[in-house]
Parts: C-alpha cells; sequence; structure tokens
C-alpha cells in the first residue's frame, strides 16, 4: 500500500465558525478523520506547515511547502497539500517551477465548504486527491477538485461558491475520478530527470490591469519600484494611445536593466496574439517584451518570480527560459517548434 504524506496549510476545509467568520481551526488528523475510507487506499502521515486562510499565503509559505517535500520525498510514494481556494492557483503554479520532474504525485485540493460540515465538498475531494496520489500513473503537481485533475499550471478559479470552482485553462483536464476510479486523458511520459527542488523566488513583480481611460502617470512609479511588470491587456493585447508615449519612454529607460515586462490579456480563455491588430504589433516590434500567449496569470506571475530567483538575466536568456515548457504551462512553443 502506498504512503501518502498529508500537508496541511489551512483553508476552508480546515475552518471551523468563529465570532468573526470561518478560520482555519482543524488540525491535518482532525480532517483526515472525517474520511475513514481512505485506510482502503494508502497509508497516510500527517503534518502542518501553517494554518492560514489562502488570502494570506506568501511566496515564503511556498518554500515552506517545498522544503517540508524535499524533506520527506524518499520516505514517501506521494503527497497531499490541503490549501484555501484562493490562492490555490497560484500555489499550484509556484510548486510546479520549484518542484520539477517529480516522478512521485504533489497533489493540492481544498474545498468550498469545511470538512466538519453536514454537506460539504470537502470529503469528496480529498478522498479523490489521495486515490490519485496513490496511482502509479500519477506524477508532477496537480490539482484534484470537484472529481477533475488540473496540471499545476493551468488552473484558475472561475468560481466563488460553486463546487466546480477550478477550471483548466486552455488545456485539457489531465483526468477525471468517477466513483473512486481515474479516468485519464492524457497519458503523461515518465519523468526523463531527476526531481529539482529550488527557492529562491523574487517578489518584486506588478500585475497592470488595464481599464480604458487608464491614467499614464502610473508607469514611471511602476517601471521604477518592480522588476517585473505583467500588463493584462485586453483582449489579444495591446497597448491603448493614453499609454503608448509614456510607456515607449519608460520601457527605452530600462531596457538592458534588468527589468521585465510581459503582454497578458484579461481574457481567461484562448490566450494572447498581439500580431493581430496594430496596438500590439507596434508595440511588440518596437520593444524587447515577453508574451503569454496561452499561459494563465498565475503561471506567468509565479514563472518570472522563479526565473527571476534565479538572478537577472539578459532578455535572450530570459526569453528562453520563460518558452521553455514546464509541467504543461504552455503550448505556444510546440507551435513554434512546428512552425520551424
Amino acid at each position: 500500500m502506498k504512503r501518502i504524506l498529508m500537508i496541511g496549510t489551512g483553508g476552508t476545509i480546515a475552518s471551523t465558525q468563529t465570532e468573526y467568520g470561518l478560520a482555519p481551526g482543524l488540525t491535518p488528523a482532525d480532517i483526515l478523520s472525517y474520511i475513514p475510507a481512505v485506510r482502503q487506499v494508502c497509508e497516510v502521515d500527517t503534518i502542518q506547515v501553517c494554518n492560514l486562510d489562502s488570502t494570506n499565503v506568501t511566496p515564503e509559505h511556498w518554500r515552506l511547502l517545498a522544503r517540508s517535500v524535499e524533506e520527506n520525498y524518499e520516505a514517501y510514494d506521494g503527497f497531499v497539500i490541503c490549501h484555501g481556494t484562493d490562492t490555490l492557483a497560484y500555489t499550484a503554479a509556484a510548486l510546479s517551477y520549484m518542484i520539477r520532474n517529480s516522478a512521485k504525485p504533489i497533489v493540492i485540493t481544498g474545498a468550498q465548504k469545511p470538512i466538519q460540515m453536514d454537506v460539504t465538498d470537502a470529503r469528496t475531494n480529498l478522498l479523490d486527491s489521495f486515490i490519485y496520489a496513490a496511482d502509479h500513473e500519477s506524477q508532477n503537481v496537480n490539482i484534484v477538485f470537484d472529481g477533475k485533475v488540473i496540471a499545476g499550471t493551468r488552473a484558475k478559479k472561475e468560481r466563488a461558491k460553486s463546487y466546480d470552482a477550478f477550471s483548466s485553462i486552455n488545456f485539457p483536464y489531465l483526468a477525471v475520478i468517477q466513483e473512486g476510479m481515474i479516468v485519464r486523458y492524457i497519458k503523461e511520459p515518465p519523468c526523463a530527470a531527476p526531481v529539482g527542488f529550488s527557492y529562491d523566488m523574487k517578489d518584486s513583480v506588478y500585475v497592470l490591469k488595464l481599464i480604458p481611460g487608464m491614467h499614464a502617470s502610473i508607469l514611471p512609479y511602476l517601471f521604477e519600484h518592480y522588476d517585473c511588470i505583467v500588463i493584462e491587456s485586453f483582449g489579444v493585447g495591446g497597448i491603448p494611445n493614453t499609454l503608448v508615449q509614456e510607456f515607449y519612454r519608460e520601457m527605452k529607460e530600462w531596457e538592458g536593466k534588468g527589468k521585465y515586462v510581459v503582454m497578458t490579456t484579461q481574457v481567461a480563455n484562448e490566450g494572447s496574439n498581439m500580431t493581430v491588430y496594430e496596438v500590439g504589433k507596434r508595440v511588440k516590434q518596437d520593444f524587447k517584451l515577453l508574451e503569454a500567449y496561452d499561459m494563465t496569470l498565475e503561471a506567468v506571475i509565479t514563472k518570472m518570480m522563479w526565473l527571476m530567483g534565479k538572478g537577472r538575466a539578459a532578455y535572450e536568456r530570459m526569453k528562453e527560459d520563460f518558452y521553455t515548457e514546464i509541467n504543461h504551462d504552455i503550448l505556444f512553443t510546440k507551435r513554434l517548434e512546428r512552425e520551424g
């Protein structure tokens, strides 16, 4: 029988009612007691690295999780991390970069309602997670939620209350779990390299969400105080005329100084393509910036944190690393390979 380590971080799944609303209060052992059927699936040990509402999760907590997995990697066949749903997609993406080529599954799950409630999704999500973590074909960082298995870099929370909170963006579900059975849609090849762990995440990243009529005066401050600006543009991507002049001034000043701009889109599905319209194509031709294409915002942010944590890199090296596929985070690279 497989040995699985359950790692508690708090979140709704572990919450109890307090005077001020729900707050994490249950230990991993408490949570586990609500799914006695897990004894037929695998052997489980538990540890707790923090006990937080996931609103309060930071890169430091990602480091704690990655270290916990590394310290216990040889002793267990897989890992299940219980996490709050609000930042679960960020944690899954971050761990996809911090723990690479894991032949052992690292499953992240949570719930929309606490596990101690009579009506809750927590018990199903948690038991499904152990079923997936105990299967010999499972590997790498994935989310198991509402019977779906999502690659760690492809998830987005799209519903605030419903049980089907997470969607897989621009990539198929890896599998579904129905009545305790795993139905795999994608057969993943075995990891070709040894597992690798890294912990340095540089959090000097700012997401600028464009709105109609935005004032250009925000740009100098952002370029001065952050090393990476992720611009959430409209549609397939572009810079509006009200920002162009200041944007060009700042880009010219900061080019070559170890600062990066990544263009992405506010539209969740189908990705960016800055070459379609003049408002995007001209900017892309004039400056060395990165484009997210089909990547999720969560993956873009955490990948840039991880890459910048390695140290400053010239644009061409950063571009090569950014477009290197990790845990299914980008399909655009495959298109480039086909086009030669």
